[in-house]
């Protein structure tokens, strides 16, 4: 072999060793590109493991804050029943006696229904009308100026069990 041929044996052999570490550098930045990948995949699934049991955590406190959203609906009308009768029985002079025991009934089912998280809505006559909250049922002409758009009635109270509104109040207003 003449020192040509050994210069180039030579230098083709230095060729392929740097193509060769360039080969094994490559593996390795794809092992350490593959590394970063599931990472990530495993960062991204994690996080979203964590959401999952955030959410689910609130929706099952939503759920027990709201479970006797039925049974509080059921009892609305027996509610609006004992008001009309204590309306009734305020009228009649002569049956205190009768009045007495059935405000005491009364009071004694809206502090149990309290104690579940029955709240009574507060609205009266003059406050302004909000769609979002009440349920207007009849626009009337307003008495005067100043009522126009406000409520001018209430025909029927609202209430809210928690924070979620489960009967919206009945009113009538202004026109």
């Amino acid at each position: 072999m003449s020192k040509k041929d050994k210069k180039e044996t030579a230098t083709s052999e230095q060729i392929d060793e740097q193509v060769m570490e360039k080969d094994e550098l490559t593996a390795e930045e794809q092992l350490s590109e593959s590394l970063q990948q599931e990472k990530d995949k495993f960062l991204r699934l994690f996080a979203e493991f964590e959401n999952y049991k955030r959410r689910t955590a609130k929706e099952r406190i939503d759920l027990f804050k709201t479970a006797n959203e039925e049974v509080m609906l059921a009892m609305l009308p027996v509610l609006d029943d004992f008001e009309r009768a204590l309306n009734h029985i305020e009228e009649d002079k002569e049956a205190e006696e009768l009045r007495k025991g059935v405000l005491l009934i009364y009071q004694k089912l809206m502090t149990t229904l309290e104690q579940k998280g029955l709240k009574a809505i507060k609205i009266s006559k003059g406050d302004d009308f909000n769609a979002d909250s009440h349920e207007a049922i009849t626009q009337i002409p307003a008495p005067s100026d100043d009522l126009k758009g406000k409520i001018i009635d209430v025909v029927e109270k609202g209430y809210q069990l928690g924070e979620k509104i489960i009967r919206f109040p009945k009113v009538v207003i202004g026109q």
